[in-house]
């Protein structure tokens, strides 16, 4: 029989892709391991491969193609085999609806279907078809299928849940099918309902007056959509605090200069990492997480370093970095900034970091705050290090002090905690002879 080739879920968060580019066409053969097509995430690109030998029977998923994750993209065969009539989707996904057009990106606001006299009019998905739309959320005993926390969000918003059509399994009712109601209804989604139900609630646009000059609106592209997605999200979710210190790196500095004279070129984003590795090690609460019910504890310092690309940013991930030595350290590190540069970083290494490091130091910035990542409980902006007069006894001296600001997740991470925690990154950064010793060692 045919097989179906799906899209894949390159990272947790991704839920669809962009076809970039096909490598084969209808009708060329096509062995096991061969690129069928490439995609696009909103953080890189990767190449998909066939699982099968035979031939490419057909092209569902077309060039520049927005698709949902696990949805089929093209079919893979026998010469003159069938194509199936429906779909099949991974396990947990609701099937598609068949098609031989390309696939489309799905709209996001929902419509309102028409329903006979004296019915309440049914919310569901645009593009849904009526067939669908007019499947009730009940079971055959009558009772509405609903999850307890979509019931509870209906309540909130005050929206009769009889009135909308469930996507989840056999026609269930979800939280997203809730926001997705309202959205029709064009009324407003409480912070609350769209917060439990992983979306941002939408801001009432300002209007805005024509500028003279101004250029004509572009879209923004999809990473930006998605890091501007993630954030808001972050910050209307997550009660934000900050704590700063300035730390003293006349003596790193130093012994930078000292390494980098007997050709060991580490650069301060390392000693930085490693300090901060280590120290959320000391402290597991500023490693964790929690979504305010629950708290999930990490064992492992997944410690993510943010990297500016053209188009945005992205985080790569160095895992158990609390257990690499300083070399090491700087290795995956530019490793991993090389391959996000070049738009080949694997979706493994952008996926799971348990904690942020944002380095603004080499654009003369002093001083700085950065809005937490989504599942994480903190994360650290590093600003320049700047040549500062200090109190020093009677007198007066000049050191170069480093400013480091901790954004941190007050339902975690207490004013006393966060304290601690930026002092012992501090003390780490200021013991030149710890860090001598590690470079030794490496």
């Amino acid at each position: 029989m045919a097989h179906a080739i799906l899209m894949p879920k390159p990272g947790q968060m991704t839920e669809e892709c962009t076809v970039i580019a096909w490598h084969k066409k209808e009708g060329d053969p096509v062995a096991k391991g061969d690129v069928l097509f490439e995609i696009e995430t909103d953080k890189s690109t990767m190449e998909v491969e066939s699982f099968d030998n035979g031939v490419l029977l057909r092209i569902i998923a077309a060039e520049g193609a927005v698709v949902p994750v696990n949805t089929v993209c093209a079919y893979v065969g026998q010469p003159g085999e069938a194509i199936p009539e429906s779909a099949p989707v991974a396990a947990g996904v609701p099937a598609a609806a068949p098609t031989a057009a390309p696939v489309t990106a799905p709209a996001a606001i929902p419509a309102v279907v028409p329903a006979p006299a004296g019915v309440a009019p049914t919310l569901t998905p645009a593009g849904a078809t009526s067939a669908a739309a007019a499947t009730p959320s009940s079971a055959p005993d009558g009772r509405l299928r609903i999850s307890p926390r979509a019931s509870r969000a209906a309540a909130e918003a005050g929206i009769d849940p009889h009135t909308i059509a469930g996507t989840g399994p056999g026609g269930r009712i979800t939280e997203r099918d809730v926001v997705a109601a309202l959205a029709a209804a064009a009324r407003p989604v409480p912070p609350v309902v769209a917060r439990a139900a992983g979306a941002a609630p939408a801001p009432t646009p300002l209007p805005v007056a024509p500028v003279e000059g101004e250029d004509e609106s572009r879209p923004l592209t999809r990473m930006r959509r998605v890091i501007a997605e993630r954030l808001t999200a972050s910050w209307t979710s997550t009660p934000h605090f900050t704590v700063t210190v300035a730390a003293d790196v006349t003596g790193l500095f130093a012994l930078r200069s000292e390494l980098k004279a007997t050709g060991t070129n580490l650069t301060v984003t390392d000693f930085v990492l490693s300090a901060t590795a280590q120290t959320l090690a000391e402290f597991p609460d500023v490693n964790a997480r929690t979504d305010g019910v629950s708290v999930w504890p990490r064992r492992r310092v997944l410690l993510g370093v943010a990297v500016s690309l053209p188009g945005g940013l992205v985080v790569p991930v160095i895992r158990d970095a609390d257990r690499l030595s300083l070399g090491e350290l700087h290795d995956r590190a530019i490793e991993l900034a090389a391959k996000a540069r070049e738009g080949t970083l694997p979706a493994d290494d952008m996926t799971g970091s348990t904690f942020t490091v944002s380095n603004l130091g080499m654009f003369g910035v002093e001083e700085f705050s950065a809005i937490i990542n989504p599942g994480e409980a903190a994360i650290l902006a590093v600003s320049s290090a700047i040549p500062t007069a200090v109190a020093i006894g009677d007198g007066l001296a000049v050191r170069t002090l480093m400013k480091l600001t901790l954004s941190a997740d007050h339902r975690l991470v207490d004013g006393e905690m966060g304290a601690r925690f930026l002092g012992a990154i501090r003390r780490r950064l200021e013991d030149v002879g710890a860090f001598r010793q590690a470079a030794q060692d490496a």
